[in-house]
């Protein structure tokens, strides 16, 4: 089973319309992709002003991709040869003129490098142990009395990776966490920073404080289960409060094999939110 992930962008006259289109092209079922609503569209006043829905659909892992079909072979051309130009006479009262060396260009830089951020990967051990002391330090500054540690998540079944996760533990660490993890998710940005600013890399990790992600986590799929089988009984879409990618994406994971509802991510900006809708 392949982990590739396939995503497309689709157009329509609605969002209806995008959908039907971006599952044709694919060659899956609704139930077979993540839908996120990237714009509504508008049918203009008119005709006046008017622009086509769009929607982005992502395959789950467990589509495999059609085969990629090989490149066709191209024989190598043959250059006809050319004969060796002579090089023309000089006239004895003059002296041939000496070429100037070629000056050495430099490599170019990459826009906005700053000399900073390299190629080089570090593994994963050595940026779980620079995360912990960063974070560590950053606790000191705050007068913050925790302790810090670092593990590996388990594999994601999507994209088949393992997350570093950096686990902070200690007493009264509430004022940390702020209301609905908006404080967490500030330390968690700003060490992602720090740490990325020393390894000379963009670094990706997963800053929890005293489980409050496990537990959001499994509130989300219970707020899940309990909206779909509202959706299922009336028959009506729901839409549920502004919430951050990653959570979006645990109530689109919690609900993609449902028979009875799929999901929607529209909205803008911090006001996007998931959609859940009865299946036809």
């Amino acid at each position: 089973m392949s982990n590739q992930k396939r995503e497309i962008e689709s157009r329509g006259q609605d969002v209806d319309a995008a959908i039907a289109a971006g599952l044709k092209q694919l060659g899956v079922k609704m139930s077979d992709v993540i839908v996120d609503v990237v714009d509504e569209g508008n049918r203009g006043l008119l005709g006046i002003g008017s622009r086509p829905a769009v929607v982005r659909l992502m395959v789950l892992s467990s589509q495999a991709p059609p085969p990629a079909k090989p490149a066709p072979r191209e024989e190598p051309k043959q250059e006809p040869k050319q004969e060796p130009k002579r090089a023309p006479r000089q006239k004895r009262s003059e002296a041939p003129r000496t070429a100037r060396p070629a000056r050495s260009q430099k490599p170019a830089r990459p826009a906005d490098s700053g000399d900073e951020w390299t190629e080089e990967e570090h593994s994963t051990e050595q940026i779980l142990e620079t995360a912990v002391e960063i974070v560590q330090g950053l606790l000191e500054k705050m007068d913050v009395t925790a302790t810090v540690s670092g593990r590996l998540s388990e594999v994601d079944d999507v994209t088949g990776r393992q997350i570093p996760i950096l686990d902070i533990n200690g007493d009264d660490l509430g004022a940390l966490i702020g209301t609905r993890g908006e404080t967490l998710n500030a330390i968690q940005h700003i060490s992602r920073l720090m740490v990325g600013h020393k390894l000379k890399q963009r670094i990706a990790f997963v800053v929890d404080i005293e489980g409050y992600r496990t537990r959001r986590e499994q509130a989300l799929g219970r707020l899940a289960e309990r909206m779909a089988q509202k959706v299922s009984s009336r028959n009506r879409a729901i839409s549920l409060e502004p919430m951050p990618p990653h959570e979006r994406r645990i109530i689109h994971m919690t609900l993609r094999d449902d028979k009875e509802v799929y999901t929607q991510s529209t909205g803008e900006g911090r006001r996007r939110k998931v959609r859940i809708l009865p299946k036809e």
